[in-house]
């Protein structure tokens, strides 16, 4: 029975990393082991006349020539973001975040939207019309930007506004942005100059290369990809192969409220349009290795002489999600926990809190890891004293192995009438690790998920939680813990299994090279608790046996 407890462990801990894998190939947009694709729910509106009308990207082979229009680059500085925005249709290119480094090179800032040789990424808006052959201001009409601040300096709020005309409709963009803030403000005021109505309709789009991030690994990994949230059908996740394949995803496709965003690690762009308001959500290829999610939403007829207004936002920046939760219903789910999500987020609310006490997530994730231990504490002192009565009682099972090694059956049969007698559960130790790997697994993708620790510090080398240990120094103190926790449990009777489970503390520690160091660190605490605990449970019992 020793043997079958052993290897039940094992097994346990083997699954939880399958099941670990298994997210790291969900989270990058590839099938799950355990279950087929999910079949769709509607047809993607790509296909429809309003979304193919979108314009293609400008700067893409093979799409329409460039209007002569002479654009330039405005560079709107706030605290928080340094925002490029280009007056050839009002888009914004480049977009880099002032508190936050990037994850391959920590001497840049993060950078969202940008146009490289490696690929793109942009936020495009403007119309479109409902006649044939009338062109409307859109992402390749040239704009004329008016005068005024292009950074914050002492103010609390800088605006660009942008002009252009064209099809007898003039379009001014308004680009607002606020101190501390990462929404940024983009109304849309839309006037009928010419002599005849319209009846336009204001496109929001995202636009991103389908390529991997830079600096990931297998146990490093996240999901880049279209996301989008709507009312009846709540959070989508959609990848950039599927749109490459079909040339569209398959999604919710008409709502009255929700939002379209391309997600990465740590962070997200989202379009935020106004509440109430009817529109079409779209996907679609836009050229080679190039995808757009985006909304499409009708602004009615406009007479000549009236003008109608859309006040929408563009939040890019973190995934915090205190305050994603606060600007758009749903918002939050974008930071996604994987298949364990309704243990993560409580997880990450007990140590937010905790956090607000502390001020550093190294030592909340210690006070959690105290916290999860009080709170299991019966369940694994039940464990522990399974363990210990096992100890004490060794010599009488290697009797009844010597006595019955030919016999296996009367061997097994007088092993459970011991384990009765001493009133042992054979399967109590594994008790300690089944209550914890439910925790493990949620607190991993809280660490993969959470902008809130990414480059938090700890204490002296531990600069990153949510990075690998620069110097292995926990991996290798996990592999020490987990040394002494093998020699306190009873000794296997195989010589071979013996061996095994003095190597397999070492096979482990070198997994968890490649684990971020807040695990790690989780996982260190947990055992020299539970070697204390372990301990004055053993100790008790085999002093209890002395004296007998």
């Amino acid at each position: 029975m020793e043997i079958n407890k052993r290897t039940i462990l094992w097994i346990v801990f083997s699954v939880s990393l399958v099941v670990l894998w298994n997210n790291w190939m969900v989270s990058n947009g590839k099938q799950s082991m355990f279950s087929a694709t999910p079949p769709a729910k509607v047809a993607t509106v790509a296909n429809t006349a309003p979304a193919a009308g979108l314009p293609a990207a400008a700067g893409v082979p093979g799409t329409a020539a460039q209007p002569a229009f002479k654009g330039e680059t405005i560079t709107m500085t706030t605290d928080v973001m340094k925002v490029d925005i280009d007056t050839v249709g009002g888009v914004i290119k480049r977009l880099e975040l002032l508190k936050f480094k990037d994850a391959n090179d920590k001497t840049k800032n993060q950078v969202l939207f940008d146009v490289t040789s490696k690929g793109m990424y942009l936020a495009q808006t403007g119309l479109l019309s409902n006649v044939k052959d009338l062109t409307l201001p859109a992402k390749e009409t040239g704009f004329i930007a008016k005068s005024g601040p292009r950074a914050l300096d002492s103010a609390n709020e800088i605006q660009l506004v942008l002009e252009a005309e064209q099809g007898g409709v003039k379009l001014t963009k308004t680009f607002t942005f606020k101190r501390g803030d990462y929404l940024i403000g983009m109304r849309h005021d839309v006037a009928n100059v010419g002599a005849t109505p319209v009846s336009p309709s204001l496109y929001l789009q995202l636009l991103h290369h389908g390529n991997k991030p830079e600096g990931e690994s297998y146990f490093n990994s996240s999901y880049t990809g279209p996301t989008m949230y709507t009312p009846a059908d709540h959070y989508q996740k959609l990848t950039f192969e599927t749109i490459e394949k079909k040339g569209h995803a398959e999604h919710a496709t008409k709502a009255d409220d929700g939002w379209v965003a391309i997600s990465q690690h740590y962070f997200v762009s989202a379009f935020l349009p106004p509440a109430n308001m009817p529109r079409e959500i779209f996907t679609k290829k836009d050229g080679p290795n190039l995808y757009a999610i985006g909304t499409i939403m009708p602004l009615g007829t406009i007479a000549p002489g009236k003008s109608v207004t859309n006040d929408a936002r563009l939040y890019s920046g973190p995934q915090d999600e205190n305050k994603l939760a606060a600007i758009a219903p749903g918002l939050e789910r974008v930071k996604d926990y994987g298949f364990l999500t309704i243990i993560a987020q409580p997880i990450f609310w007990v140590m937010d809190q905790i956090h607000n006490v502390l001020g550093n997530w190294g030592w909340t994730i210690i006070a959690f890891t105290i916290l999860i231990k009080l709170l299991f504490f019966p369940l694994s002192a039940a464990g522990y004293k399974s363990m210990a009565r096992i100890k004490v009682v060794t010599p009488k099972m290697q009797a009844i192995r010597e006595k019955y090694k030919g016999d296996p059956a009367k061997m097994n049969q007088a092993t459970m009438e011991l384990y009765k007698t001493e009133k042992i559960n054979p399967l109590g130790g594994c008790l300690p690790i089944l209550v914890q790997m439910p925790v493990f697994i949620a607190l991993y993708w809280v660490l993969q998920a959470s902008a809130e620790m990414r480059g938090a510090p700890w204490i002296g080398w531990i600069t990153d939680l949510t990075a690998p240990d620069p110097y292995y120094i926990l991996p290798v103190l996990y592999a020490i813990s987990m040394f002494i926790t093998t020699k306190l449990n009873p000794a296997p009777a195989d010589p071979m299994q013996a061996k095994m489970m003095l190597f397999m503390p070492l096979a482990f520690s070198v997994m968890f090279i490649f684990f971020p160091s807040g695990l790690v660190l989780y996982w260190v605490v947990n055992n020299i608790l539970s070697i204390g605990q372990q301990w004055v449970i053993t100790k008790k019992f085999e002093d209890a046996a002395a004296k007998k």
